[in-house]
């Protein structure tokens, strides 16, 4: 059978998905074995298995990212779920370096999978031909819907780790255009209250994220970056903002959207190939919106709330389980091992 490689780096994204998924899988193939990276280098590695890649969780360069890979394939049979995949938004120094990377992974690969239409629609763009391609989108395991909805607290809130070009500057460039709450009677009660960042600074971009703050605050515009949440208190902070925002436009498959769903929130989000291919897959928990919407659709949501959450009858299918069967067909239909 095969084995389901989970990293350690337990706060990535990434990571706690491939643990969620190995887990279902697991249950439903109790012979399936769980195991860290360094199996694959011990003296009998297993003889098939499956890790997800993104080139910063394997190493700290592109090109050492699929050394590492290459170097696993030559002794274990490798199925890869790609992630972030590359696209222009990577900027002209980087996206060559990461094309070659992810090239060298597929190539490496017995099969390789991604989380989107849209992914693969990348994948064939700029890494080229791939001879077994599977899609299985992420999972969105949703929450019991809370009895009463926690009135919010002011703040448009983007969820996740913190990098140039997420989409918290746009949120605060909207806020500032807008209403925001001064510090009188009644203040928040028309306007904004600030941002809030559900999360904290990608590894290398701590002084980006202050300089940020700085800037925000001398637009009038509070941030609150919560840094890391457990799994509980992320949930709570979900449904405690006014509007929840996804605002990345070069995002390839998104957790953060994900999280947004599986809390009952409905975000706010650029309307582009893949939240397209996502509204229509779970239909009723994404309000999108045109590249120059943003101001306009936070404001409403703020005079708005109840849009700010899933319709009753929205559609949040497939979740880990789905997915964990799905990743159980592909390797025994589409694979040559």
């Amino acid at each position: 059978m095969i084995a389901l490689v989970v990293g350690a780096e337990t706060q990535h994204g990434v990571t706690a998905y491939a643990r969620d998924v190995a887990e279902a899988v697991q249950r439903l193939e109790p012979e399936v074995a769980i195991v860290g990276p360094e199996s694959l280098a011990a003296e009998i590695p297993p003889t098939r298995a499956h890790l997800h890649f993104t080139d910063r969780l394997w190493a700290s360069s592109p090109e050492e990212a699929a050394a590492r890979i290459e170097t696993l394939a030559q002794r274990t049979a490798l199925t890869v779920t790609l992630h972030d995949l590359p696209q222009t938004s990577d900027g002209e120094r980087n996206l060559p370096r990461r094309v070659d990377a992810y090239r060298r992974v597929a190539a490496a690969a017995r099969g390789v999978v991604c989380n989107s239409r849209h992914e693969a629609g990348l994948l064939a763009e700029f890494v080229g031909p791939v001879a077994t391609v599977g899609v299985i989108p992420l999972a969105v395991d949703a929450h019991p819907a809370p009895h009463v909805r926690p009135a919010g607290d002011g703040t448009a809130a983007v969820l996740g780790f913190f990098y140039p070009g997420k989409g918290h500057a746009e949120v605060v460039e909207a806020v500032a255009g807008g209403p925001v709450a001064g510090s009188g009677p009644g203040a928040g009660r028309l306007g904004w209250r600030g941002v809030t960042v559900l999360g904290r600074s990608s590894p290398g971009h701590e002084a980006e994220l202050e300089a940020m703050v700085r800037a925000a605050a001398e637009r009038g515009v509070v941030v609150d970056v919560t840094g890391y949440l457990s799994d509980a208190d992320l949930l709570t902070r979900c449904r405690s903002v006014s509007v929840p925002v996804a605002a990345h436009r070069h995002v390839s498959a998104s957790g953060s959207i994900a999280t947004w769903i599986a809390a009952g929130r409905r975000p706010i989000v650029p309307d582009t190939r893949y939240s397209r291919e996502m509204a229509e897959l779970r239909p009723g928990t994404l309000r999108l919106v045109g590249r120059d919407g943003l101001q306009a659709a936070l404001e409403d949501a703020l005079a708005h709330p109840e849009s700010t959450w899933s319709d009753a009858d929205a559609t949040t299918a497939p979740d880990t389980g789905d997915v964990a069967r799905a990743y159980l067909s592909w390797w025994r239909d589409a694979v040559v091992w």
